[in-house]
C-alpha cells in the first residue's frame, strides 16, 4: 500500500429511492438538517456494514419502510486531492417494501411524489443531476474533483455504463 493510500479518507454513503408504481418516497430536509429540499433517503455507511445493509437500515431509519431486493443504480462519488479524501454514494432503488410511514420521520417530511412531476419540487443541485439516473437502463457513474475549502468542482463527468 502506497503511502498516498494509506492517508486517504473515504466516506462511505448510500442512497435508496422506494418506489411504488409511478411514485417515489422522498424527504423534504429542513435548512437545519443541511441539504434541504426533496432528497431521497439515505446516509452513512456504519462500520462492519454492508453498502446494501446500510441503504436497508437508512431507508427504515428515515421512513419507517423495510425496503428488499434493492436493485443497484450507480455511484456517485468526488475527491478532494487536497485533503485526501473521498467520497462515495451509492445508489439503489427498491420496489419492494413493507411497514408505515413514520409519522414524525427525523429527516423531514416524506411524501409519494409522482416520478414525473418529483423534478418539479425544489431540490439540492447534486440530487436533481442524479435524480433521472435512477429510472433509466442500467448503471451510472458520477465523478468528481471538488475543492472543499474553494467550493470549487474542477471536473466532472458523468457516466452510463
Amino acid at each position: 500500500m502506497t503511502k498516498t493510500m494509506q492517508r486517504v479518507k473515504v466516506a462511505l454513503y448510500t442512497m435508496c429511492l422506494v418506489c411504488d408504481g409511478d411514485k417515489v418516497l422522498l424527504v423534504n430536509r429542513p435548512n437545519k438538517l443541511g441539504f434541504p429540499g426533496w432528497i431521497g433517503p439515505g446516509g452513512k455507511v456504519d462500520f462492519p456494514e454492508s453498502l446494501t445493509e446500510g441503504a436497508i437500515r437508512e431507508v427504515w431509519e428515515e421512513t419507517g419502510l423495510v425496503v428488499r431486493d434493492l436493485v443497484y443504480k450507480g455511484l456517485d462519488e468526488f475527491v478532494d486531492p487536497e485533503e485526501d479524501f473521498r467520497y462515495m454514494v451509492f445508489n439503489y432503488v427498491a420496489t419492494s417494501f413493507e411497514g408505515e410511514l413514520l409519522q414524525e420521520p427525523p429527516e423531514g417530511e416524506l411524501k409519494w411524489i409522482p416520478i414525473s412531476e418529483a423534478m418539479n419540487y425544489p431540490m439540492q443541485p447534486w440530487f436533481k443531476r442524479r435524480f433521472p439516473l435512477f429510472f433509466e437502463e442500467g448503471t451510472f457513474e458520477i465523478f468528481g474533483v471538488y475543492d472543499q475549502k474553494e467550493k470549487v468542482t474542477h471536473r466532472e463527468y458523468v457516466k452510463k455504463l
